[in-house]
């Protein structure tokens, strides 16, 4: 009888102990997501406030333009570093070290008097969220195994293209709320209580560096690789630069050349980082990592799916508030249906049948091309496009998470715990650099046919980006086809 008590009471304890850990694990990951949607929020959130801005900071064109992509090109530049150091120095220390100057930064931005401080403070800004976004798949990749870290891979892409409506949403109402006549700058307020509270439950919650994790002293110990971060910074700041500024000066020739020349420094990384692994060095990025099992078609589908994510989202934020008079408020929330349709099935498509699952990559793409075309066709004559419309930006958000999640979840599937920073860092900047490409190409596309069509055409303008969108879905759809069959 005693005996039986006491197995009960063992247990009852063992279960508390699962019930404990699992809830645990739970905010550890909301910790590391939350952060992830702060910084991602702040790529899109300026968007819908710069009227406002240049009007009140009386910015330049050139200088609207630096607002916006200040944020976008140090973090591009800056993430594999980031994750480099978050594998150095510890993945904990380096979030939470990251999160600090992210929001300071943040304060720092929603007090600027002029234009310059602002661009200034969003680079800042952007270096905190190059070293803290790296770490959050590598703190995945090292507290989850097995189906929890599916489910949490799951919730990071559901927050990773949500991010990017939900900022439209955001930076319309907090604008259009105006609280306490500060106008745009709440938008980056906003940053400051949240900041707060997640370093306050990351010192909690975040696992000691080095605790539960298998030994790696010779990979602790390596050096930072100096000339390979100075060779993927200058590459890539050649290529950001140009793809922000150049619809803004009219393409001028420093740009095609910077473009070229970045297209030469990153062919000139890849040798020197693989002569120095051959030399038994320590690589920024270990070419390993690019010869995992599908990581190559893994990084073109990724890059492909937040292109014309980026791209869909900038040229009708510019539609719905310039050419159909919405407010900012009203053009965020006009996003909202592509938002809620990525997160749920960003979360739930592991539950769908395994039929599905074999053709989801290719026919997400397929479904994004047949809803971009749908959006520039009920938007073609000019008018609002009523319910057609909303359905097609849910069909966008689906097909999206659908050719996004399976990708990102696929291709850490094979990733060794080793290489996870290299990974996480390769993955994250492949996807901000998507996004870059998407603004500058379908932007400038869109831009350049409103200016042939004259201002009025807005409609006519949008359904030739539209079609641009589905092409390069289809494409991605190939590359999925390619994918299955393998």
């Amino acid at each position: 009888m005693t005996t039986s008590v006491l197995g009960k009471g063992s247990r009852n304890t063992g279960a508390s102990k699962a019930g404990a850990t699992d809830k645990r694990a739970g905010l550890l990951l909301a910790v590391v997501l939350a952060a992830q949607f702060m910084a991602l929020l702040d790529v899109f959130i300026v968007n819908v406030a710069a009227p406002t801005i240049r009007t009140e900071l009386d910015a330049s064109g050139a200088g609207l333009q630096m607002v916006i992509a200040g944020y976008t090109v140090a973090y591009a530049v800056l993430l594999i570093t980031g994750a480099r150091l978050g594998d150095l120095f510890g993945h904990r220390r380096a979030y939470l070290g990251g999160l600090a100057v992210f929001t300071v930064a943040s304060l720092a931005c929603g007090l600027a008097a002029d234009t310059g401080q602002l661009i200034a403070f969003r680079l800042v800004q952007g270096a905190g969220a190059a070293l803290m976004i790296p770490q959050v798949l590598s703190l995945i990749q090292r507290n989850f195994e097995g189906e929890s870290r599916v489910r949490a891979l799951g919730a990071y892409s559901a927050v990773l293209a949500t991010g990017a409506a939900a900022g439209q949403v955001a930076g319309g109402v907090l604008v259009s709320a105006d609280l306490f006549g500060t106008s745009w700058r709440p938008v980056f307020l906003v940053n400051i209580p949240i900041g707060l509270a997640l370093l306050v439950l990351g010192t909690r919650l975040l696992p000691r560096d080095g605790r539960g994790e298998p030994e790696r002293e010779p990979e602790r110990t390596r050096g930072l690789d100096l000339p390979g971060l100075v060779l993927l910074a200058a590459a890539v700041s050649l290529f950001t630069v140009p793809l922000v500024l150049g619809q803004e000066q009219d393409w001028p020739l420093w740009s095609w050349l910077s473009l070229g020349a970045a297209v030469v420094l990153f062919a000139g990384l890849l040798a020197y980082e693989s002569r120095l692994a051959a030399r038994g060095g320590a690589p920024l990025i270990a070419p390993r990592v690019l010869r995992i099992p599908g990581m190559g078609l893994a990084v073109l589908r990724i890059a492909v799916v937040m292109a014309v994510n980026a791209g869909f989202l900038f040229t009708l934020t510019l539609h719905v508030q310039a050419g159909l008079g919405y407010s900012a408020l009203r053009a965020g929330l006009t996003f909202a249906p592509t938002a809620v349709v990525f997160g749920v099935v960003g979360l739930t498509w592991r539950r769908w049948p395994a039929g599905l699952q074999r053709v989801m990559v290719p026919g997400g793409f397929a479904l994004t091309a047949m809803s971009s075309a749908a959006v520039g066709l009920v938007l073609r004559d000019g008018g609002d496009g009523g319910f057609a419309m909303y359905a097609a930006f849910a069909g966008v958000g689906a097909g999206l998470a659908l050719g996004f999640s399976p990708t990102l979840t696929g291709a850490l599937a094979g990733v060794r715990p080793e290489d996870a920073a290299d990974a996480s860092g390769l993955l994250v900047t492949v996807t901000q650099l998507g996004q870059l490409l998407g603004v500058a190409t379908f932007g400038t596309l869109f831009l350049n046919r409103l200016n042939a069509l004259g201002a009025h055409a807005y409609g006519e303008a949008l359904w030739v980006c539209a079609l641009a969108l589905a092409a390069a879905s289809l494409f991605g759809s190939v590359a999925g086809l390619l994918r299955s069959r393998h």
